[in-house]
């Protein structure tokens, strides 16, 4: 379903997070985010939450504009590891023809720099849907066009969202590694 062929995007940007890789829980940072958190980390955040699927999976809720539509992400936890996070979600995006999905994975990682430091990395892959390429389609407008058009505005996003999100997983670490001192 999702390849090279119908992939709009492919983003990835990292930033160093203060704080030893052992108090870092991208998950539970994640699923616990308060909202004003996520606001702060980009100015086309409007809003987070966190609900489960049916089956019982953790979900994070996130509306957004980016390139002016509005995005509204339905993320599954497909994996969960302290220093490792991938989500998937058919997302909602609104546009003045109207509103079409777009699939989204949306990849959450740390690696050990050294005994106080990790490198976080924020990847952001997106993929036309089938309804999209027939959306895309029915107002004649060629692929090749729309992810052209696209992509620098995904790029800008991630990009400033990084460091944003690094710091605010730092804020979480420097907090757990507080707590787990006073227990």
């Amino acid at each position: 379903m999702h390849s090279i062929e119908n992939q709009i995007v492919d983003s990835s940007f990292s930033a160093i997070i203060n704080a030893p890789i052992e108090q870092v829980d991208i998950p539970k940072w994640c699923f616990t985010l308060p909202e004003k958190e996520y606001q702060g980390c980009s100015p086309a955040h409007i809003a987070a939450g966190f609900t489960t699927a049916p089956d019982g999976t953790r979900m994070s809720i996130n509306v957004e504009t980016i390139g002016g539509s509005l995005m509204v992400q339905h993320y599954l936890e497909t994996l969960g590891e302290k220093d490792h996070l991938i989500l998937d979600s058919d997302s909602d995006v609104f546009t003045p023809n109207g509103r079409v999905t777009i699939h989204v994975t949306w990849e959450l990682s740390v690696k050990k720099l050294d005994a106080g430091r990790c490198e976080f990395t924020n990847r952001v892959r997106s993929y036309a849907t089938d309804e999209m390429m027939a959306f895309l389609d029915h107002q004649g407008i060629p692929f090749e066009i729309f992810r052209t058009q696209r992509q620098p505005m995904s790029i800008a996003h991630n990009k400033g969202e990084t460091p944003l999100f690094a710091a605010s997983i730092q804020r979480a670490a420097l907090k757990n590694a507080a707590s787990t001192k006073a227990a």
